[in-house]
């Protein structure tokens, strides 16, 4: 699983609202041949009538959201999302070791996590270290939890993302 973003140079620095989230930043996990499953379903999708919410803009081709439409969304219909992602994977989301959430801010991974309903599961908030590196952003903060030993060999990670058009993805993956 590779992640690659480099927002600078879709970021207009003048938007004080966006340009002070982001950053660029790649990342990866390596999947490896096992006998036993160790990625659920992805369960994937889009919410079209928001495709604006977060995109790249205009003839100079910035990024650009609407903050508190995606703050909204996130908050309020993701988690039943991510608890069918979980169903999908034959778990209930109190068995989930971590979650990793795509790292948009904290103030979304937060009442997200929450919601979910995954009260012992470690939460990634590289977000704070980071920022919000979009595409990179998952593999990131997997990559930096595995290796802080934050995560319990073969325990269930939700692993969630969205981004651009408001497309979403996630499966249950089980760390080595």
């Amino acid at each position: 699983m590779i992640g690659v973003e480099k927002l600078s140079d879709f970021t207009d620095w003048t938007d004080r609202t966006t340009c002070v989230l982001i950053g660029d930043g790649a990342g990866a996990a390596v999947l490896v041949a096992s006998e036993e499953a160790q990625v659920g379903p992805v369960v994937w999708g889009s919410v079209p009538g928001m495709s604006s919410a977060v995109r790249i803009k205009g003839v100079d081709g910035k990024f650009a959201q609407d903050g508190q439409s995606v703050f909204r969304w996130a908050t309020t219909s993701l988690p039943a999302v991510a608890r069918t992602v979980c169903e999908r994977a034959g778990i209930t989301p109190d068995e989930l070791a971590a979650i990793v959430l795509h790292q948009a801010n904290l103030r979304i991974i937060a009442p997200l996590a929450k919601r979910i309903g995954a009260g012992n599961a470690v939460i990634a908030r590289d977000v704070v270290d980071s920022g919000n590196t979009s595409a990179a952003s998952v593999p990131i903060a997997l990559s930096k939890m595995v290796m802080r030993g934050q995560i319990p060999a073969g325990g269930p990670v939700l692993l969630f993302a969205f981004g651009g058009g408001l497309a979403y993805a996630g499966p249950v993956i089980h760390c080595p």
